[in-house]
């Protein structure tokens, strides 16, 4: 509501020399340090990107009044409304003083009581004609609010999802709560009630001392000195208290990461012992947090205590010049009551800037942290060039050399290589020899820091990445579920696809019977992790949704080696029916993932040791990948 009261008082991040051994747990979370780009030049990818914002350029998004304006502007309708609503509920205010002046003079001039009644009447109308605004001002700004911050919320998180992976394995997913989140949720109030509040309290300021001065110079002269040494006063302690609160949203940051990275690993957690580590951190951020939040409590006190000497002080004066003006006769007995009632109402919107200036700390240390995340843009640029939409693609490596982000420890050395379209690639070598690195290359989750990589003809630095993504299918060995329905589980949440052909592909890789046995079938509720369904099961649900999408090329890497021997041989038949008219590379340990490759390639630190034929080099007493298999594979590799 639109109202001014009297009084008011207001992450885990994995260190470089672990790489290695991390790879093959989670090949989508390499640790890497996130690509800070200056402020400059056009951060929005094209249409189809997940990173699509509403921003034409970073640098219109480094100020409070850029990031107002730009998302007030869809909503200029209901901000239009709200403008008049807003002159209407300052204008209502102003005439009741007018009508109470009116009605004490006429009283005690004896005036005609038919003239009083109409007064009284008028000054209920009035009354109640504000508050009904003043309803409805709050009814719409509160709409402008929540649309504007959401539409904020959502291209915060669009761009976070468009930056590269190795700005995300520096941040952890509590951290990134508070910012989609937290932060915009702290900034609510200032697409809502601040604006209005502190646009209608300076229009209101404004009409308060023009109509004091018509009544008397002196007055308006002392009223308006009042007016400009309060907002010195706040404006000064505005700036002294954002930083206090951007330190404490910073803390809760913390906070909400420590909480989600422990909360994540309570098994292994409970298994070793470690929780008495986790309270002594747990205490340490709280402690953290505690310290900030008193430290901007206090400021934002000291701000409330500030104004309210200030209005005392000037009350204060205000009383002894009305006196001093009655007893020598300038001003009638309304008058004084008028001067009153408009100071009053003066101190009405210097309070509310007052409190108003406490959630400004919030929506300003929002809008810092916010200015940061709009800061950060990928290091990758967005392609134009599109992907054959059918058939298999066929993949060719051009002396591609590569060493993560931040790291001069190359991870592929001069790697050449060709896979024709339909052919299946195995490819084979130790924890941390490159294996899963060209999968992520091909995916174009990195560049290649020498050197190309070319799908179906197209240099991967030139193609469409929401193209790409579409014709490029992986299953890992991790598989990710989600809240929400098999149906949702399979299509990703998107739209358009048909239920009969969901249905088929689980038939056809032997989860007919699973989906038969579900209370609702495809709308049956899957918990978030696949509590409740068997490795095997979230395996060849994984399977799926790659078959729904049909790409031209599919990596499988290490998809079943966490499967016990009689598991994988029952997602046997779904592999080759994924593999079956598309072109695969098999990143595996064990023998039985590489018989249906057609070709060989055996990594050693990055570089390549063999090449060729499957067959060819298993009839090779001399190659390396003879030795491999008489030596039996998962022993070697291990």
């Amino acid at each position: 509501m639109l109202s001014f009261p009297a009084r008011q008082a207001t992450h885990l991040q994995w260190p470089p020399a672990e790489r290695a051994s991390q790879t093959q747990a989670n090949w989508l979370a390499p640790p890497r340090a996130p690509v800070r780009a200056p402020f400059r030049g056009n951060i929005r990818p094209p249409r189809q990107s997940p990173a699509t914002t509403k921003w034409s350029t970073v640098a219109e998004a480094t100020s409070s009044k850029s990031i107002l304006l730009r998302y007030l502007r869809p909503e200029r309708r209901r901000a239009t409304l709200l403008a008049v609503l807003l002159l209407a509920s300052i204008a209502l205010p102003l005439a009741t003083p007018q009508i109470i002046r009116k009605f004490i003079d006429g009283a005690l001039d004896k005036a005609p009581m038919d003239g009083l009644l109409r007064l009284a009447v008028w000054f209920l109308v009035v009354s109640v004609a504000a508050q009904l605004i003043s309803v409805a001002t709050t009814y719409v700004s509160e709409q402008v609010g929540w649309r504007t911050t959401n539409n904020l919320r959502s291209d915060v998180a669009a761009h976070a999802l468009g930056l590269d992976i190795a700005w995300h394995n520096t941040h952890t997913p509590g951290e990134m709560i508070e910012r989609v989140d937290g932060d915009i949720t702290a900034l609510s109030n200032f697409f809502s009630m601040f604006v209005i509040q502190i646009l209608g309290s300076g229009l209101l300021m404004i009409g308060i001392l023009a109509l004091t001065f018509r009544e008397s110079a002196l007055m308006g002269t002392v009223m308006t000195v009042f007016a400009l040494v309060s907002l010195l006063v706040m404006t000064k302690l505005r700036r002294i208290a954002v930083p206090d609160s951007t330190a404490q949203r910073e803390s809760s940051a913390n906070l909400f990461g420590f909480l989600e990275e422990r909360l994540s690993g309570v098994d292994d957690v409970r298994a070793n012992g470690a929780g008495h580590h986790v309270m002594r951190g747990f205490a340490r951020v709280s402690r953290d947090l505690v310290g900030r939040a008193v430290k901007a409590e206090k400021t934002g006190v000291m701000i409330w205590v500030s104004s309210s000497v200030l209005y005392g002080s000037g009350l204060a004066m205000i009383l002894a010049l009305s006196a001093w003006l009655y007893l020598r006769g300038r001003i009638s007995p309304g008058t004084v009551v008028l001067l009153f009632q408009y100071f009053g109402m003066l101190d009405d919107p210097l309070m509310t800037i007052g409190a108003q200036v406490k959630e400004f700390q919030k929506a300003g240390a929002g809008i810092v942290r916010i200015q940061e995340m709009f800061g950060l843009s990928s290091a990758m640029r967005d392609g134009s060039s599109g992907v054959p939409e059918a058939g298999p693609l066929g993949v060719t490596f051009e002396r591609v050399g590569f060493a993560y982000p931040d790291d001069d420890v190359a991870v592929l050395h001069d790697l050449t290589l060709s896979l024709r379209p339909g052919e299946v690639l195995g490819v084979l070598g130790r924890t941390g020899s490159g294996k899963t690195t060209i999968g992520r290359l091909i995916l174009r989750l990195y560049d290649v820091r020498a050197g190309s990589i070319r799908l179906a003809g197209v240099d991967l630095r030139e193609a469409n990445m929401s193209e790409l993504r579409k014709r490029v299918g992986v299953v890992t060995q991790d598989v990710q579920l989600f809240q929400g329905t098999v149906r949702d589980n399979l299509t990703l949440f998107e739209d358009g696809f048909d239920d009969g052909r969901i249905t088929s592909v689980l038939q056809e890789l032997g989860l007919g019977n699973w989906l038969g046995g579900l209370p609702q079938g495809l709308d049956s509720e899957l918990a978030s992790g696949g509590g409740g369904l068997s490795a095997g099961e979230a395996q060849l649900l994984a399977f799926a949704r790659v078959f729904l999408r049909d790409p031209g090329l599919v990596i499988l890497d290490e998809a079943t080696s966490r499967l016990d021997p009689a598991t994988e041989a029952v997602l046997e038949h779904a592999v080759d029916r994924l593999l079956e008219g598309r072109t695969g590379i098999l990143i595996a340990h064990r023998l039985r993932t590489v018989h249906r490759a057609d070709s060989i390639l055996i990594l050693d630190q990055g570089r390549v040791v063999e090449h060729g034929p499957r067959e060819q080099l298993a009839s090779d007493r001399t190659s390396r990948f003879s030795s491999l298999l008489a030596a039996g594979i998962e022993e070697v590799l291990a």
